[in-house]
């Protein structure tokens, strides 16, 4: 696979410390590429810039970049505007670091987009030197910067040797949540411990690799069959259910198919790669732990989550 090519380059600036670095996108998403073509023939359907008040086709270099004031009047803005702004805001290329704090205390609410930074040739030595002492104080680094024509709030922290930068939102960006929550919903007590009691039968370590776009493979699916001039049926999309006439009675159930191992039906959408018959492939190392210390599972202190998980299955 071609190295992909740095979004953009610059410095961490840290005190008086620079690191120069390169960016990189840390995610690398699975989309499938669609296009608008015409029925009859397959032609790519293609879109022209048309001026409005004159309603025909403009050439490129008729194009500005334009602020509206009000209504009708215009403010436009050259390149060298956009540079004039970045070099004013810390240096224009600099990550500028301006705190150090706990990365508990930044809500998820606030992460937009994650980014590898690489050091530049000859920039190791103080890339590395960051990385370790942010795992040492595991501790994040909130900074800002300029890319593409706006400034962004960012955090720094470090995965598996590298530096990650987190772009953030700026708090008057992130909405009140209290806006969304229920006002008034008054809880049981015996429904609250019911569901306390099955998130902690359900809990467990994430394991990424359990997940995989299903919609995606589906799609994929269904475009082979048409390729290959199958017709594809129509599937009924299920409503989800709205909430049980007795919540308690769901819970409780949920609870007992968690005791057997089987986690209870999600709604939504999701899945996941490995299901086994009774469910111990979606338990926990440690789940499988317990249930085989109770199975009296000889070895089992240094057997493999598959090796308990294959174990438990054949002693039940």
């Amino acid at each position: 696979m071609a190295r992909p090519r740095p979004l953009w380059t610059g410095a961490i600036s840290f005190g008086l410390v620079n690191v120069p670095v390169r960016m990189f996108a840390a995610v690398r998403e699975h989309k499938l590429q669609f296009h608008y073509v015409h029925e009859p023939d397959g032609s790519p359907i293609g879109y022209q810039k048309i001026c409005k008040a004159e309603d025909k086709p403009v050439s490129e270099d008729e194009i500005v970049k334009a602020f509206e004031l009000e209504e009708g009047e215009w403010v436009y803005l050259a390149d060298e505007d956009f540079e004039a702004a970045r070099a004013a805001a810390e240096g224009g290329k600099a990550i500028q670091i301006d705190a150090f704090v706990p990365q508990s205390d930044i809500d998820p609410a606030y992460f937009d987009s994650s980014y590898y930074l690489e050091p530049e040739a000859g920039a190791e030595r103080p890339y590395a030197l960051l990385a370790r002492a942010l795992e040492q104080t595991d501790l994040s680094g909130v900074a800002t910067f300029v890319m593409r024509d706006r400034e962004y709030l960012a955090a720094l922290r470090v995965r598996d040797g590298a530096i990650v930068l987190e772009r953030m939102h700026f708090a008057d960006e992130v909405r009140p949540a209290d806006e969304h929550a229920p006002k008034g919903a008054k809880v049981p007590e015996r429904e609250l411990e019911a569901a306390v009691e099955l998130i902690e039968r359900l809990a467990g370590n994430f394991e990424p690799d359990r997940y995989e776009d299903t919609y995606r493979e589906r799609l994929c699916e269904i475009i082979r069959a048409k390729r290959k001039g199958e017709r594809v049926p129509v599937a009924e999309v299920e409503e989800p259910e709205g909430e049980p006439e007795d919540l308690l009675a769901a819970l409780r159930r949920s609870i007992e198919e968690a005791n057997r191992g089987k986690r209870a039906p999600a709604r939504g959408n999701g899945g996941s790669k490995r299901n086994g018959g009774d469910g111990t492939s979606d338990l926990s190392k440690d789940d499988l732990l317990e249930r085989a210390k109770r199975l009296d599972i000889p070895g089992r202190s240094k057997m493999s989550k598959d090796e308990l998980a294959k174990a438990v299955e054949q002693a039940q």
